[in-house]
Order: structure tokens, then C-alpha cells, then sequence
């Protein structure tokens, strides 16, 4: 690869007495998490890494108060290739960038997807983001969900954003509308993790990983009822999962519920434009959390996509019994 592909750290530090007992390979892993252990291992045996001025092996234990010399050449993490792609962006400064990501786009390239992902057009929009791991990318959007979504630009701003999201204190509101008539807001605490016998899916499973969604009612429609989401952690499909497992399962999802099945009783013009909206009715509507560099709150909010829009003005004229529209939101804000 080509050297002006990589980057070089060059740091000294000093082991503190509660490192007393980790492996060198361990003790970097937790210094730079934005590096895998396999990549600092291999900084390890390449001599990049010196205790005490002498080369040491990835198990190594430190006794504490070492002289850590850290020289070591990091590759691009990303080599995947830059596009000039229309990343929607709501909001950027030096450390973050915030897309507000249009349904269909998938987040990063996978099996049959090379190309055309917002991971591509990052690393076209800004040349630095292929030193980050996933190109700065924190957490995604499923391809057919519209709405807001972070990107790191810098290495503090990712540890940072990870960081909030494993202890859960970035606060992600979706707007999503549901078959049936729900009346009650609600909490679903239950755990996630792989369909038994379909593995592309996810299923509420004893096995799986606690997984929280809170919802509030909007407004209900007679076959419908459009719903506020805020999430307390962040699994691979929750929203969708949770919401067909109490038996409202999101409208035009296509692996958690049947789109072409429509109520008999829908009026005549609402029953095509149901089968044919082409996506789950989901939408990432507010994003906030504590900005890396002034850690202060902030809180972004994105008005719903368009075919949403389009679908709620049917419901309004075909399927309406009253209720709020969709408004400006009171944003709820996970404890810090």
C-alpha cells in the first residue's frame, strides 16, 4: 500500500500501577481502541513497540510503570474505493458529520453490494476517513430506513461516539407507522439475537442480547397508528423485530411482516398504494449526544422523508379517524 495510505503513530506513555498484570497486546488494545488487538500485535512483532527501550512479544505482562515507546506505521483501515456519491448531509464540522440517509442506500458494501454505499462516499467526500475504522461510520441505518445517522471524522471523535453507545446515552427517536390500532405507549425489554433457522433474520431470543424500545402513540388511523421510538440499545433490526414480536409489526416491512397482505375492510384507493410503498415505514428522526470536542449536548432533527409524507397523506385522506400530525417533538434524553 501506498505510504501516504498510512499513517504513523509515535507516542510514549507510561504504564500506571492498575496495569499491573495485562498483557502489552491488551494494555495498547485498551489505549487505541480504534485498532484491532490483531493489528497492534503485528506492531508488536515488527519491533514498533519497545518497554523500557527493549522489544517485547504481544504477552508480555507489565508489572507497571513502564516506559512504553510506541513508533508504528498504521495502515489505511479502509481499501475499499471512494465515490462520488450525494451523502445528504445535514449537518459538519471537523469531528463529525451528520447524514440524514435516503431509503435504499445500504450504510457499508457487503455480498453483492460493492459499491455505491455511504462508506464510499465518505471516503470520497473526506480523503482522512479511510484511517478509521468503517470509515468513521458508529452505527447504521438498515438500507431501506431513512433518516439520521453519525459519522466520526477524527480518531477522538469515534472513540467518543463509541463510547456513548455502548453505555447508551445518545438518544435515537424514529417515527415509524405500524399495522393495527395500538392505544397505550409502551416498553419492550427483550433480548435479540439470530433467527433459529433463518439466519439472515433476528428474533426475540432467550440467547440473544438485551435489546429495550420504548414507544409512544401519535396519532391512530383505523388500520394503522404512527408511533415515536426511542431506543435504549441498538441490535440489528430492533425496531422492526420488536414490533412484530407484540404483534405491530411495522407497515411495508418485507422480512418481519407481509406487505401485499392488506386489510379486507382498507378502502379501494388506500390498498395499492399500501402493497406498493416499497420499504418498512421507518424513519431516524432525531439524533443527539455529547459533541467530542465541546462536550456539549447536542441535537439534530430531520423532517421525514418524502414517501413518507406521501403515505401519510393517503392515510389522511383514506384511513383517517383523528389525532396529532407528526409536529415538532419533545426529545427524550437517555440519563448520562
Amino acid at each position: 500500500m501506498n505510504q501516504q495510505n498510512n499513517q504513523i503513530i509515535a507516542q510514549n506513555t507510561r504504564a500506571n500501577p492498575e496495569d499491573a498484570g495485562l498483557r502489552i497486546d491488551q494494555y495498547l488494545t485498551k489505549k487505541f481502541p480504534e485498532y484491532s488487538r490483531g493489528a497492534i500485535q503485528k506492531w508488536i512483532t515488527k519491533g514498533e513497540v519497545l518497554i523500557n527501550s527493549n522489544a517485547c512479544k504481544p504477552k508480555q505482562k507489565l508489572k507497571g510503570y513502564e516506559s512504553i515507546e510506541i513508533n508504528a506505521t498504521i495502515q489505511a483501515a479502509i481499501e475499499d474505493k471512494p465515490q462520488k456519491i450525494d451523502l445528504n448531509i445535514h449537518f459538519e464540522d471537523e469531528d463529525i458529520i451528520v447524514i440524514n440517509k435516503r431509503p435504499g442506500m445500504l450504510v457499508h458494501p457487503g455480498a453483492g453490494n460493492p459499491d455505491g454505499t455511504i462508506l464510499n462516499g465518505l471516503l470520497a467526500h473526506n480523503e482522512t476517513q479511510k484511517l478509521l475504522p468503517r470509515a468513521g461510520i458508529v452505527h447504521r441505518l438498515d438500507k431501506m430506513t431513512s433518516g439520521l445517522m453519525v459519522v466520526a471524522k477524527t480518531s477522538n471523535a469515534y472513540n467518543s461516539l463509541v463510547d456513548q453507545l455502548k453505555r447508551h446515552t445518545v438518544t435515537r427517536q424514529y417515527f415509524a407507522i405500524v399495522k393495527g390500532a395500538l392505544t397505550n405507549n409502551n416498553r419492550i425489554d427483550m433480548p435479540i439475537g439470530r433467527h433459529k433457522s433463518n439466519r439472515t433474520k433476528m428474533a426475540v431470543s432467550v440467547n440473544g442480547k438485551r435489546a429495550v424500545t420504548n414507544f409512544e402513540v401519535i396519532k391512530n388511523y383505523k388500520h394503522y397508528t404512527t408511533i415515536k421510538v426511542n431506543l435504549e440499545t441498538g441490535r440489528t433490526h430492533q425496531i422492526r423485530v420488536h414490533m412484530h414480536y407484540v404483534g405491530y409489526q411495522l407497515l411495508g416491512d418485507p422480512v418481519y411482516g407481509n406487505p401485499l397482505r392488506v386489510e379486507p375492510s382498507l378502502e379501494a384507493g388506500l390498498k395499492d398504494v399500501i402493497r406498493e410503498f416499497p420499504r418498512q415505514a421507518l424513519h431516524a428522526k432525531v439524533l443527539a449526544f455529547i459533541h467530542p470536542r465541546t462536550n456539549k449536548l447536542v441535537t439534530y432533527k430531520s423532517k421525514l422523508s418524502p414517501d413518507i409524507l406521501d403515505l401519510l397523506e393517503e392515510l389522511n385522506n383514506f384511513d383517517e379517524i383523528g389525532g396529532d400530525d407528526d409536529g415538532d417533538w419533545d426529545v427524550y434524553y437517555p440519563d448520562n
